[in-house]
C-alpha cells in the first residue's frame, strides 16, 4: 500500500502531535510576530517556521498572527508537506517516526529538497537506517550535511545549530 494509502487507512498520521512537538523543539514556539530570518537570507517567518513558499497567506515583516492562525496555519503547512512528501516517499515500509523525521526536514529546507535528497533515495531502496543516517552524514559518515548556509557573498557557513536538527532528526528516523 502506498503512503497515501497508509494516511488514508489511518496507519499514518497527518500533523502527529509527536511531530508539531518535535518541530517547536527546532521552530520555535510563541514567535507570532513575523520577523526576518537571517539563517534563511532574511527570508520573513512566522510561528514554526510558516514562511511565503508553505503558507497560502502573505507573510509580512512585522505583521502579527494570533495562536490560533499559527496553530491552524501550521496544521494545514504540515499536513501539506506530509502529503508532498507522500508522493516522493515509494517505500511502503516507512514508520511514522521516518516519515515525522522527513516531514521536520521538508519543512526545514523545502520538500523538493528532501525528496532529491540522498536520505530519501536510500529510504526508497529499502536502506531506512542508511538513509535516516543520511539526513545528517554525507557518505563518509563524519562530514556534516544540511547544516550550512550561503551569506551573501556566497560563502558557505557550517551552523552548529542547524546540525544538531539534523542529528536530531536522524534519532527521530531511526527510532
Amino acid at each position: 500500500m502506498s503512503l497515501r494509502g497508509r494516511i488514508q487507512a489511518g496507519a499514518l498520521a497527518l500533523a502527529s502531535a509527536p511531530l508539531v512537538i518535535f518541530l517547536g523543539t527546532w521552530e520555535g514556539r510563541g514567535q507570532n510576530t513575523v520577523y526576518a530570518d537571517q539563517l534563511a537570507g532574511g527570508l520573513p517567518t512566522v510561528c514554526m517556521g510558516i514562511t511565503r513558499h508553505t503558507s497560502p497567506f502573505p507573510i509580512v515583516v512585522g505583521d502579527y498572527w494570533s495562536p490560533g492562525r499559527c496553530a491552524e496555519v501550521e496544521q494545514l503547512v504540515i499536513s501539506k508537506t506530509q502529503l508532498q512528501l507522500a508522493d516522493c516517499i515509494t517505500n511502503p515500509d516507512v514508520g511514522q517516526n521516518t516519515f515525522d523525521a522527513l516531514t521536520s526536514h521538508g519543512h526545514n529546507v523545502g520538500v523538493p529538497s528532501t525528496c532529491a535528497s540522498r536520505a530519501v533515495a536510500l529510504i526508497n531502496a529499502g536502506r531506512i537506517a542508511d538513509g535516516c543516517k543520511a539526513l545528517a552524514w554525507a557518505p563518509d559518515g563524519k562530514t556534516p550535511v544540511w547544516a550550512y548556509v550561503t551569506d551573501a557573498h556566497g560563502r558557505k557557513r557550517f551552523v552548529p545549530g542547524l546540525h544538531n536538527r539534523r542529528l536530531a532528526e536522524m534519532k527521530l528516523c531511526l527510532r
